[in-house]
Formats: structure tokens, sequence, C-alpha cells
């Protein structure tokens, strides 16, 4: 309780000092104050808290939240970052530590080849048993040991120390391309000019590819993209996608007959020259994996370098700092993965029962791991939602964690790195155009459909 005394007269003022006339400006004559008189006044409850927003789910492909994800994932993740979905009929893992739990945890399996097959229209399934064998040598579909087993073949080919071989290839590469199609001053969408067609130059350089079958490589590649990322719906497009991974298949099958018999200074020379082939792995594995990294090499590529330079365009005094620091290029691309990275989930499935966060986890149940929304988490990053060139940590999950970690994580830091760095450098003049941005509709890629801008 609060004790106020106050005086009847309320005119006088609690010191006693004269009162001045606000008309005239005069002092009133003085007199006596009257007795004081004491009551109690019952204390102002505080105001109650504001109810929190109440969150409502939304579907994760809806047009909105598939355009501008990362308000709608701030949500869901500060709602509950380990959150049961009956709408996707799967957990939305969005914490930052509990999505590390999941990529260390033994229950969680990275097995979901069955899940696509289910996917597949009943009229093509007569077309899909040899394309699901070769999916289920993919390395990023299956767990330890076998994971460890087929990746331990490509391992030092794709370190750091590999990758730098080619740096000034891919330099040359870049500035070879962007000479041809990015005349400073013309208007161009920087998608079709450079993102896309220049991590697919590089890596078929790499493993192999002549030049002169380019085109119905990437074709394919393409093609099985649509089955893997979810955008095949129709039984025609799932026909399509799955002939596809058999001629890709078969395609690479033959690329290595002839490296066996005439070596040349490519991926697959090298790996074949590490003796490991038919031996701890068999060539039919071999072959499957390198649909997976015909597949992954270019594409996660591509959309690095798109969201990079959006980022970059759409923060001035970032694209400031890094033009008066090239030393800024490399910490500019870590950041545009934390970001708006090219990967916006994975996904995993129960092997066994588990907890996690307090929430009972059944075998069989899917986890969406949704890297985009850990990625912000206030917990794991200072300010997320601000792009910082300089925060200087390369502790993102964007190319993930652990066993699965992206194999091909230098290759796409690499190319990345090289274009974002001449366009910084060499094009003073880039400039996003006034138009409204295409997301392609999809829950595990974040990529653009074009990038206009002014060269």
């Amino acid at each position: 309780m609060t004790v106020l005394t106050t005086n009847t007269n309320t005119n006088t003022t609690a010191d006693m000092s004269p009162l001045v006339c606000p008309v005239t400006g005069q002092t009133a004559p003085q007199t006596a104050p009257p007795a004081a008189v004491t009551r109690t006044v019952p204390p102002v409850p505080p105001a109650p808290p504001a109810p929190p927003a109440a969150f409502t789910e939304r579907y994760l492909l809806d047009p909105a939240v598939n355009a501008d994800p990362y308000g709608y994932l701030n949500s869901l993740r500060d709602h509950d970052p380990v959150y049961w979905s009956a709408m996707h009929r799967a957990w939305l893992v969005t914490g930052h530590a509990q999505l590390m739990h999941c990529l260390r945890a033994p229950a969680v399996s990275a097995e979901r080849v069955r899940p696509l097959m289910d996917a597949v229209p009943e009229g093509a399934r007569e077309d899909a048993e040899r394309a699901f064998g070769i999916l289920s040598r993919w390395m990023v579909f299956n767990d330890a040991p076998q994971h460890r087993r087929l990746r331990q073949v490509f391992q030092e080919q794709f370190a750091a120390r590999s990758i730098g071989r080619y740096r000034a290839f891919v330099e040359r590469a870049t500035r070879a391309m962007l000479t041809r199609r990015a005349v400073p001053g013309r208007i161009g969408d920087l998608v079709a000019d450079i993102a896309r067609p220049l991590p697919a130059l590089v890596f078929a350089r790499w493993l192999g590819v002549p030049q002169a079958h380019g085109p119905s490589f990437w074709y394919w590649n393409a093609r099985v993209g649509d089955l893997v990322l979810g955008a095949a719906q129709e039984e025609r497009e799932y026909r399509t996608s799955l002939q596809s991974l058999v001629n890709l298949d078969d395609y690479l099958a033959d690329l290595v007959r002839q490296r066996r018999a005439d070596p040349k200074d490519d991926l697959i020379s090298a790996v074949l020259a590490g003796g490991q082939i038919g031996k701890s792995v068999s060539e039919e594995e071999f072959v499957g994996m390198l649909t997976q990294m015909a597949f992954a090499g270019g594409e996660t590529t591509s959309n690095l370098i798109v969201n990079a330079v959006l980022a970059l365009l759409e923060h001035p005094e970032q694209l400031a700092a890094v033009r008066e620091d090239p030393a800024l290029v490399s910490m500019a691309v870590e950041e545009a993965m934390r970001f708006d990275g090219p990967s916006k989930m994975s996904i995993r499935t129960a092997a066994r029962d588990f907890d996690l966060d307090g929430r009972s986890v059944r075998a069989e149940d899917r986890l969406f791991l949704v890297t985009a929304a850990a990625n912000r988490d206030p917990a794991r990053f200072p300010d997320p939602d601000v792009f910082n060139v300089r925060r200087g940590s390369a502790s993102h999950l964007g190319f993930g964690f652990g066993a699965h970690f992206c194999i091909g994580a230098a290759f796409a830091r690499l190319v990345a790195g090289a274009v974002v760095d001449v366009l910084v450098r060499e094009y003073p003049g880039l400039e996003l155009l006034d138009q409204q941005h295409t997301w392609q509709p999809s829950l595990l890629n974040r990529a653009l459909t074009s990038l206009p801008v002014r060269y």
C-alpha cells in the first residue's frame, strides 16, 4: 500500500511556496494551510503482459512462404523448435541446437529412397526399379557404415587442397564467360548468363565429360533433379526423370570404362588410380555415386552464386565493404550460406524411437531439418536477420554437419567465390533491376528462376 498525504485545498503546494497568478503574475497572500488529512490509496496494478501472438501453421510451399520463408520460420522456431506438423506429416526441427542433435543422433536416418519410391504414380512404377536402385547407391541416402565406406573413395579428391588445383582454371573460365555474357551496361539474367552454366562447365571439365556431350549430360541431370527435389508430379514427368537417371548411369558407366583404358586428368581417373574401386567399393556403386556428384555438382553452386550476389546487391553497405576489401569475398560467401543459403532443409526419418527436446519421436517418423531456420536462430547467431559480411563465423549449417557434411563444399566455395570476386571488383555498375523475383517452388532448395541485373 502507498500512503499519500494531501491537502483539502488544491491550491496549496507541497513545499508551501507562494502561489503566482497565471494572469497578473502577482503573488497571492499567504495563509496558513488547513490540517492535513491522511488517506490510504491502493496501488495501481501493473498492466498484464500482452498475450503472445497466436501461431498459425502454414504450408511450407505456400507461395508467400516459399518466396520469403524467414519471417514464418522465425515464428515457427519461436513457437516450438521441435513442432509436429500434421499438415506435413513430419517433425519440423527449426532450432539450431535441436537440429545439431539430429545431425549427430544415430537414431536419425538418411535412408529415404523408399519414400521417393512411394511417391511415384502407379503407372510409372514399372520404370522405377532400376532408377531407385541407382539412388540407393547415393551417399546422401545411406547411413554409417555404408555411408562412410562409399564416401571415403572420394574424400581425397574433394578435399580443399585437391580442389585448389583447379583455382586458376575456374578463374579463367569465370572471366571468359563473363566477358562473353556480361558486357558492362548490358541488361541480362545472372542465372542464365553465369550462375547456371559456369558450375556445369567447371564440374563437367573436372568429371571428364567432353564438351560435345554437355547438353545431354545436363539435361539428364536437370530431370534427375525434378525427381529428387519433388518437382516431378505427373506420371509423364516421373517417367522422364526415371529414364534420365538410367541414361545418366549408362553414360557414366561407359565413361568409367574409357578412363580405365585411357586415364585423363579428371576426377574419374584420379579415383580409379586410388585402387579402391572393385575392392572396398564396387564399380556399380562407384557409377551410382557419380550420378549423385553430377546432379549435385551444379545445382547447389548455381544457387549459392545467385543468392550471394542478390544479398550483396540488396545490402549496398555490405557490397561496398567487399569492394573496399576483396579479402571479404570468402566471408561474404559464407554469410550468404547462412543468411539465404541454397538449401532450406534436409529430410530424415527416425530409425527407432528417441527423445528430441522432450518430444517423443517414433520410429518411421519423418523429420524436416530446417537449416534455413536454424541458421537464423538468435540463440546461436547475434542479429541473425542481418546480412553481415564481417560476421566471421563459418559455423552455419548451410553445408550440413558431421558425417553428411556436403562433400562438395570446397568446390562450391571455390566457384562461387570466383564469380563474386570478379563481379564485385570488375563490375562497379552491377545493379538489380526493379522486377519481382520468382523462387522455384521447392521444400528443399532455395533457388531463383532468374535474377535480372544490369552489368
